[in-house]
């Protein structure tokens, strides 16, 4: 008689299963749908012990009784599903995943901003917050691209036909370029403003988005965010101003 060999994989494969079903119950508990996934459990253990014993009759009813629970599970009770995706969200394991992909393309957005400065070229870039933005992608070039400073400075270069408007960034995607947006109406005093720098007021006091502007003029940085424009704003101060926006 030989004995089960178990190997680390196989005890973190059982820790993990067994988190997951802790935390699924911890999560559930006190709602209707512990019911339900009891439900669910006992035909999943029936289906495996008649599968085990051969009968085909019964294993085929329960297989399609399986699919239809699935499906009835996830239809009904959203709110429940819904709940447990945030909490895992919120977590330090996942949250910090999300820090690390979002700080590649933090880092690549503020390089292309400082090539832009170096070659002393113009540029306004919108990073969508929690306000849609999509009737402004459409008065522009719709886009579909990961981001890439090499991208987003061709973009902006002179003879590009995308380098007048805005290039809109969400999430981790720049999803138009050559949008036009809305020009602020509220005058700063004693500051003259250029069309890039109305428009990144002006989108900001209509939204939550975080607009940077780059005067091939001046070869200055200034930020627009909640209808306030801080300008002359150096490469380090960005990347931690756009850091604090999406983190």
């Amino acid at each position: 008689m030989s004995l089960i060999k178990i190997t680390v994989l196989d005890l973190i494969d059982i820790v993990l299963v067994a988190v997951i079903v802790y935390q699924a119950l911890r999560f559930l508990k006190g709602t209707r749908a512990v019911q339900m996934f009891i439900g669910i459990f006992l035909i999943f253990l029936l289906t495996f012990i008649a599968d085990i014993l051969n009968l085909r009759g019964l294993t085929w009813i329960l297989n399609g009784l399986k699919s239809i629970w699935i499906i009835f599970f996830i239809v009904v009770f959203q709110p429940e599903i819904r709940r447990v995706l945030t909490v895992l969200g919120k977590s330090k394991f996942v949250r910090y995943f999300i820090r690390e992909e979002r700080k590649t393309y933090i880092d690549e957005i503020v390089k292309s901003v400082q090539k832009l400065v170096d070659r002393g070229l113009g540029g306004l870039i919108v990073l969508e917050g929690d306000v849609g933005l999509k009737h402004f992608y459409e008065s522009g070039t719709v886009l579909n691209s990961s981001i890439n400073s090499d991208l987003i400075v061709s973009i902006f270069s002179p003879k590009s036909p995308l380098h007048d408007g805005a290039l809109i960034i969400k999430d981790e995607r720049m999803v138009a370029a050559s949008a036009i947006l809305p020009l602020s109406e509220n005058p700063i005093q004693g500051v003259t403003l250029g069309t890039r720098h109305r428009a990144a007021l002006g989108l900001s006091e209509e939204s939550d988005a975080f607009v940077i502007v780059i005067s091939e003029e001046r070869r200055m940085i200034s930020i627009a965010e909640k209808g306030v424009l801080k300008r002359d704003v150096d490469s380090s101060t960005l990347e931690k101003e756009i850091s604090r926006f999406y983190l």
